[in-house]
Parts: C-alpha cells; structure tokens; sequence
C-alpha cells in the first residue's frame, strides 16, 4: 500500500502534467490563432490607409 508521502509526490507530479499539458494546448492552438488575427488586423488597416491616402490625393 502507499504510504502518505508517495501519495503526496504522485499529486504533485499528476498535478504537474496536468498543467504542462494544458499550457501546451494553450500555446498550440490559442497562440498561433491570437497572432493571426492581429497580423491580418494590421495588414487590413495598412491596406484601408493606402485607400484613404490613393482617395485623397
């Protein structure tokens, strides 16, 4: 049977896992979405700009 102090270390390691695991998808997924959108918001507001300046000139 476990003693109290393996149980404690095995938390703490399945504890440990659990948030590498979810910060990986974080990363793997969230991330690369987040930069997107704010790549394509920049080159739309570039593209609007070059309009406004090609209409008033």
């Amino acid at each position: 049977m476990f003693e109290f102090d393996q149980y404690l270390g095995f938390l703490a390691f399945a504890i440990i896992v659990l948030i590498g695991f979810w910060l990986m998808l974080f990363l793997a997924a969230i991330v690369p979405y987040w930069i997107g959108g704010a790549v394509k918001e920049m080159l739309d507001e570039k593209k609007e700009k070059k309009r406004l300046e090609k209409e008033n000139a």
